[in-house]
């Protein structure tokens, strides 16, 4: 049977629509394991879902770790990737190399143990033991089955220092703590020091974009939390210089808070997986400064519209997930901090 020829971003792996919709915005996609030239099929250990897509589906099922597996089984078997059809979001996955096409150029060899980089909402994958061993309460989703990597995808061996679960959540959350320390840079070029607020600090990419902000010479750092619990979790561990207890929803109560604690912040890095927060980080930033979205619970209208709206003068960028050597350096930064390491493992432990 003949075959399309391949599209190293994956165009001939879409069935629904057929045309140029690329997969990450396909309804269906082919999962089948026979590989195109240029591509890569991975034997799947385990699947990270995102926190945001995790949230509403167990919200949604009241927290039935059941009814969320039948879910997630069902998006994979029906759009032959996980794609979450409410937030649009998939996660990432861990597994072992089984199968390089000759013309792959991933650089990746059979037998190599990877995280993936790119998102599980454009990846082919097939799930083939029912999620068994998932209770469906958790973001960590043991699997089995395969998952395919285009040309222009991206995948990063496992560390050989640190645990596969560990580096798992660390490359998930990675693209985060790479664009901060990005943007931060760039305030420290020009002799800045920026304060620099993190909605959702005790969070993996919130407490990771902390210790990137440091790195890049912030100068201020303000860490804003729900619950005392995770104020608790940053108490003394030198990643904030303050730590709010406020409800990143309430645009007065999140603007006043910070500016109690030293703002309104140059930097504003949203790492909260609830909708709502647009408004409140707006007002939270000061006239000219930067405000990263890292969360795919954010509405991008509501963003742009809100800032219009109190004529904020703020620049607004999106968190793709993708900055050239992101998996490094976040990695890096668990080596070299103790406390974001501690928050981490505190994690796997949950």
């Amino acid at each position: 049977m003949s075959r399309t020829p391949s599209s190293p971003v994956g165009l001939h792996r879409v069935l629904e629509p057929v045309g140029a919709t690329l997969p990450q915005a396909a309804r269906r996609l082919d999962a089948s394991p026979q590989l195109w030239p240029d591509e890569v099929r991975i034997s799947i250990e385990t699947l990270n879902l995102d926190a945001a897509s995790y949230r509403q589906l167990s919200e949604k099922h009241d927290g039935d770790g059941d009814a969320v597996r039948a879910e997630v089984l069902d998006i994979v078997a029906t759009r032959g990737k996980m794609q979450n059809p409410v937030t649009g979001s998939g996660g990432m996955l861990i597994g072992t190399v089984e199968e390089v096409g000759p013309q792959s150029p991933l650089g990746l060899s059979v037998g190599d143990r990877v995280a993936t980089l790119v998102s599980l909402s454009l990846t082919p994958l097939v799930i083939t033991d029912g999620l068994a061993r998932w209770d469906g309460r958790s973001e960590r989703v043991p699997a089995q089955g395969h998952a395919i990597l285009f040309g222009r995808s991206i995948a990063a061996r496992l560390p050989e220092d640190l645990s596969p679960d560990l580096a798992l959540m660390v490359m998930d959350v990675c693209g985060a703590p790479a664009l901060v320390a990005r943007v931060v840079g760039e305030y420290s070029a020009r002799g800045a020091s920026p304060t620099v607020c993190v909605l959702g600090g005790a969070g993996k990419s919130g407490s990771l974009s902390l210790a990137a902000a440091a790195d890049a010479g912030a100068g201020r750092r303000i860490a804003v939390v729900p619950f005392q619990r995770e104020a608790d979790l940053l108490s003394g561990t030198g990643l904030a210089d303050e730590v709010v207890i406020a409800d990143a929803r309430s645009p007065l109560g999140l603007s006043e808070a910070v500016a109690a604690a030293g703002g309104p912040a140059d930097v504003t890095v949203v790492c909260v997986d609830v909708p709502g927060c647009e408004q409140p980080a707006i007002l939270s930033t000061a006239q000219g400064g930067t405000i990263i979205f890292f969360s795919m619970a954010t509405n991008f209208a509501a963003a742009a519209l809100g800032a219009e709206g109190v004529a904020a003068d703020v620049r607004m960028l999106v968190g793709n997930g993708y900055v050239p050597g992101h998996a490094a350096y976040a990695l890096d930064l668990v080596r070299g901090s103790a406390a974001v390491r501690g928050l981490f493992e505190g994690r796997l432990e949950e």
